[in-house]
């Protein structure tokens, strides 16, 4: 391994220009014309490269210290036996070494073909079916083994007691005992209702914007924050959040994923402790990631006493519910 300091790799990450990318490209046995956009990318530096053979190639260069080599090819792994079992989700190619992932710049490198789909504006009945048997084949195959090196969805993931602990002087005063009690009573109520013996490898971030269609059928995107946990947490991000629908939309995934695979009823219960914990990490990622020079610019109100106000009364909602 390349030895630099962290905050070496931290200005390269935040400074890579078009030729140290060409150069990654070439290096892992790529043809780029020297054409490429750069796209959106909260946590890493992604960019769209096009190639000599005229087809396209999306670069993925992880931000340093955030993923061990390990870690990634985990998600890889993971990837590459879905693409086996001809399972819709984008797998990493693999390089002129034979692995998925290169140390380029010092930082660790991987390419992914290019996909186009749209994101679905709405998931009509027949949709929900489909998304469902998808996530049963999905899960059929994270089941098969475990991600040693992964996180767990649990109280220790860095939406737990590592976030509240770091978000203790970002809360604002006027609110900051009143978070911090909602906070620890929905995480004292996750370390008591979760069942870790049913986690398993999951997508772990699964969102409207990380499901896509091509006209024909659904895909997967985004295994970043793939991780050990319960099979619910693919589900509930995907529902449409109108009190009126919830039961269909439930009843409707679950109609095809039970085609497949039996669910776990009893996880439909952990739907709002998986939401305490995603509201935590998310205030908690923003604070760890403050120092990067685009999060003040991404996020304005981070600190202010509205944003916090609007935070507690979520977490408050599902403590009381407890």
């Amino acid at each position: 391994m390349v030895d630099m300091s962290q905050k070496h790799l931290e200005t390269t990450f935040y400074q890579l220009d078009p030729q140290a990318v060409m150069m990654a490209a070439e290096n892992a046995g790529f043809e780029p014309t020297g054409e490429f956009l750069q796209l959106n990318s909260y946590e890493n530096r992604v960019f769209d490269l096009s190639l000599e053979d005229r087809s396209h190639l999306i670069a993925k260069f992880y931000r340093p210290g955030r993923w061990s080599r390990d870690t990634i090819l985990e998600e890889h792994e993971f990837l590459l036996d879905l693409q086996a079992e001809d399972i819709t989700a984008v797998a990493p190619v693999r390089q002129k070494d034979g692995s998925t992932v290169s140390l380029q710049e010092g930082l660790w490198t991987a390419f992914f073909p290019k996909v186009r789909g749209r994101l679905p504006d709405e998931l009509l009945d027949a949709d929900l079916v489909k998304v469902g048997r998808l996530l049963a084949r999905v899960h059929m195959v994270g089941a098969r083994k475990p991600a040693p090196h992964r996180p767990t969805l649990d109280t220790a993931y860095h939406g737990g007691w590592p976030a509240l602990t770091r978000l203790e002087d970002w809360i604002a005063p006027e609110v900051r005992t009143r978070y911090i009690d909602a906070a620890e009573r929905i995480l004292e109520a996750i370390e008591d209702t979760f069942d870790p013996a049913q986690f398993q490898r999951i997508h772990g971030d699964l969102h409207r914007g990380n499901l896509l269609n091509d006209g024909q059928k659904f895909f997967l995107v985004d295994f970043d924050d793939f991780v050990n946990g319960p099979v619910v947490q693919d589900f509930w991000m995907l529902l449409s959040g109108d009190e009126d629908r919830l039961e269909d939309e439930q009843n409707l995934l679950l109609e095809g994923y039970e085609e497949l695979l039996d669910f776990p009823h009893e996880q439909w219960e952990w739907i709002p402790l998986l939401r305490g914990l995603r509201i935590l990490m998310y205030s908690g990622w923003i604070a760890h990631r403050w120092q990067d020079p685009s999060f003040p610019r991404l996020f304005p109100d981070f600190g202010s006493y509205a944003y916090w106000a609007k935070e507690v009364e979520a977490l408050e909602k599902i403590s009381w519910d407890l």
